[in-house]
Parts: C-alpha cells; sequence; structure tokens
C-alpha cells in the first residue's frame, strides 16, 4: 500500500458513530454496501448503512464520508433519510460476506471470512475491498476466537466472492461494464431493450444512475425516469448536475414534475424551480447554480481545496468566482473571477480578491445561445459567470452544456471511435483510462 493511502479493517468500523462537520451525531454505522465485479476484480464500497436514534436504517455514499478515523466516520452532513433498501447488485458486508467459506486460489483449501479490509484509491473518493483476513480450519464465528492459523491475503486470492463471467442478469452485465465513462454506459443502454434497460437503471446506485441519464437522449431519460419508484427518481433528480435535471424535469407532464419536486430536498427543488424559470436555450436556462463561490477574504489555498473536489467537472474546475454573502447562489454581489492558472502562480496566502479579472462582462441570464457560443470563443473560455441586474451570482454557463444544445439532436447516435483520432499520446491515454 503506497504511504498515506487510508486502509482500515471493516470490524472496526461496526457501530461506529457517524458525525457530520459541526461534531453533532448521525447515528451510527451497522453495515457496508459493496459491489461485486467479475473474476477476482476487489468490490467497489458504494456507502454505508447508517442507523439514526429513530432506528431508521438509511445508505450514506462514500462520496459523502470525508473521514474515517479514531472509531468514528465524519460525513458531509448532507443525508438522504430515506429507509435503506438493499438493491440486487448490492452485497452487505456484515449480513453477507463476513463467516463466509471462500477457498485459497493457490491451495484450494477452504478457509472462513473473518474480516475485510478497505482501501481509499489514491487521490479520489471511491474505496474499494483490496484484503481479506480468513481462518483455516473449522467454520466459526466472524468475531469468535477460535483455533486454526489465520493469514491476511489480497482479495484476488481467494475464490467464492466475485461474479461468474457467464450469465446474462442485470447484476452481472453491470459488473461487466462497471469501468465504462458515464457516456459510454449511457451508449451502451440506449441500445438495450427497454426491460433490460429499466433493470440495469434500477440496479445502478443512485450516483451512477444520474452521470448516465446525463448523457443519454431526452426519450431515454423520460422512460427510465418513469420506471423508478417516486422517491428514488426524486432522489436520481438530486443527484443530477441542477441545469440537467430541470431540463429532464421540464419535458415531464406537469402533475409528474409537481410530484417529484415536492419529494425533493427543498433547497434543491428551489434550484430547479428557478431554473426552469428561463427559457431553455438562454444563458438561465443551460446554467448550473453549482460553480465555486468564494468571499474576497479566501485565500489561494481555500480556492484550490475547492477546485481539487473530485466531484467537480474539468470546465467548473477551471475558475472560482468571488462575492459577497451569502456564498450559494443566488449570491451577494459578485466582484469577479479568479483562473485557476492564475491560482498556481501565486503563494497559498494570497487572498482571492487581489486576483480577480473583473475586465470580463458576465453573461446575463437571458443571453441567448449564439451569444454565449461567441463569449466563449471570443475569450477562450470553458465557463462562464451568469450575473443578474442587481449584481448577483446566478451560476454558470460551461462549454459542454453549449455544445450539447449547438450539435443535432441526434448527435448522440453517431459512434464515436478513438482510433479516429490522431496517434498521440494523450490520445491513447485518455482511451486507456476510464
Amino acid at each position: 500500500m503506497a504511504a498515506g493511502v487510508p486502509r482500515i479493517f471493516v470490524s472496526h468500523l461496526a457501530g461506529v458513530p457517524v458525525f457530520d462537520p459541526a461534531g453533532d451525531q448521525v447515528g451510527r454505522v451497522r453495515d457496508i454496501v459493496v459491489m461485486l465485479r467479475v473474476g477476482r476484480r476487489p468490490p467497489r464500497v458504494l456507502g454505508l448503512v447508517v442507523e439514526l436514534s429513530t432506528r431508521r436504517r438509511i445508505f450514506l455514499p462514500m462520496t459523502r464520508v470525508t473521514g474515517i478515523d479514531s472509531g468514528q466516520v465524519i460525513s458531509t452532513g448532507v443525508v438522504n433519510v430515506r429507509r435503506f433498501e438493499q438493491r440486487p447488485t448490492e452485497r452487505l458486508v456484515f449480513g453477507e460476506l463476513l463467516d463466509r467459506r471462500v477457498k485459497l486460489v493457490e491451495t484450494d483449501e477452504e478457509v472462513t471470512v473473518l474480516d475485510l479490509s478497505l482501501q481509499q484509491l489514491p487521490a479520489r473518493r471511491e474505496w474499494e475491498v483490496d484484503r481479506v483476513y480468513v481462518r483455516k480450519g473449522k467454520k466459526g464465528g466472524a468475531f469468535r476466537r477460535a483455533k486454526g492459523e489465520t493469514l491476511t491475503v489480497e482479495w484476488s486470492a481467494v475464490t467464492g466472492f466475485s461474479l461468474e463471467e457467464h450469465g446474462q442478469g442485470a447484476e452481472n452485465l453491470l459488473a461487466t461494464f462497471e469501468q465504462l465513462r458515464p457516456a459510454d454506459l449511457a451508449n451502451v443502454l440506449h441500445h438495450l431493450s427497454p426491460k433490460r434497460r429499466a433493470e440495469v437503471a434500477a440496479a445502478l446506485d443512485d450516483d451512477r444512475l444520474a452521470d448516465v441519464l446525463e448523457e443519454l437522449p431526452e426519450d431515454d431519460q423520460i422512460e427510465i425516469l418513469g420506471k423508478l419508484k417516486e422517491e428514488r427518481a426524486a432522489d436520481v433528480l438530486e443527484a443530477m448536475d441542477p441545469d440537467d435535471a430541470a431540463d429532464l424535469l421540464g419535458e415531464l407532464p406537469e402533475d409528474d414534475k409537481e410530484r417529484l419536486l415536492s419529494l425533493m430536498e427543498p433547497e434543491d427543488a428551489a434550484d430547479m424551480r428557478r431554473l426552469m424559470s428561463y427559457e431553455e436555450h438562454t444563458a438561465g436556462g443551460l446554467m448550473t447554480t453549482e460553480p465555486i463561490v468564494l468571499r474576497p477574504d479566501a485565500t489561494v489555498a481555500d480556492a484550490l481545496a475547492r477546485v481539487r473536489n473530485p466531484d467537480l467537472s474539468p470546465a467548473l474546475a477551471a475558475q472560482v468566482y468571488v462575492c459577497r454573502p451569502p456564498d450559494e447562489t443566488p449570491t451577494g454581489k459578485y466582484l469577479g473571477t479568479v483562473h485557476f492558472q492564475r491560482l498556481l502562480r501565486d503563494p497559498p496566502y494570497t487572498l482571492v480578491s487581489s486576483q480577480l479579472d473583473d475586465d470580463l462582462q458576465p453573461l446575463s441570464p437571458d443571453a441567448t445561445l449564439p451569444v454565449i457560443a461567441g463569449f466563449f470563443a471570443t475569450y477562450d473560455m470553458v465557463a462562464a459567470p451568469v450575473v443578474d441586474e442587481s449584481g448577483s451570482l446566478l451560476g454558470a454557463v460551461t462549454v459542454d452544456d453549449v455544445l450539447d444544445h449547438m450539435l443535432p439532436e441526434d448527435w448522440r447516435e453517431t459512434e464515436f471511435h478513438l482510433d479516429e483520432l490522431p496517434e498521440t499520446g494523450a490520445g491513447r491515454e485518455a482511451g486507456t483510462h476510464g
């Protein structure tokens, strides 16, 4: 294991408290949710089952876990309190994997699983199961003392956990395509039968399904959303980029739209309503309401910490917007933009207010698609702030949003082949990392 890469055994997580950033206890860990993969590839950790003080068990995605140490779990504080429901592709570590009989690949000897270790992948929020603590000899309880040699082995050194290569169920299909980028998985879903498409969509976790929906044609989006339970459909919409979710909601019948909005968190629903109030092909209709917003007294170090967020698209991470409080859109007075390259040139303690590009005129929410495209072309920008008449930052438009609306409606039907690109080192690298 590389130095500094966190690893923890699951037995150390049983019953530990979960806190929000303010130090208030949210609940306790009752299980760990993982997704098995084809062959001997380590399972991906999807999240934690957390029991609230009310005894209700909820799902906490690993993307909302900011720290695991010293017998506690720290979350972002944003949790969905709907009751946890296990999906077909999910496995519970305490409930299904511990105390299980598996075989050592090298000797074909049966062993009992006593514990599993989780490892955080470098520079990412993703976790996976990487090692298995087993005991040879007679089967016993996972946490009880028993005779027999114990040893810790790599996940790939045991068999009896992972999915088989054959089989056509949604579980196996998902495991096969687990490494695909959202756009590529969307292309796979688009060409499946409606029945299989619904099965795969139902088995995907909310964040993954949200990413895939953003890449699908409108008809497929509406079809998939309509086959989900309403509460889950609302969760998936919340996980989507606000502008994409608002576009999708805008295509639904009024009653369906209002019902889904009523099931969403009030702040998310308010963002959706605000976005839907603008014309579709304007800056207001295209913008996301979640750009990086900082106060004037923030430092370069603060800005870079926000830019490093792996959940941000490269376009949104290219610049930060400096505004007077409040920090969330619509903000106080917009002061200017700081470009990522400028952040790299100054010391960490420098105030972002001293780095402003305040000569660049922001877009108005009524700016049309040709005006937005001309702005990006003229100033070589990949994102642009959207500011109202009062001077408040409403959001940001990114170049990918503009391209989505300027390309032909059937552009997603066009096959994209990396081997048609010039043979460059960057092209080869892009094609090999999912």
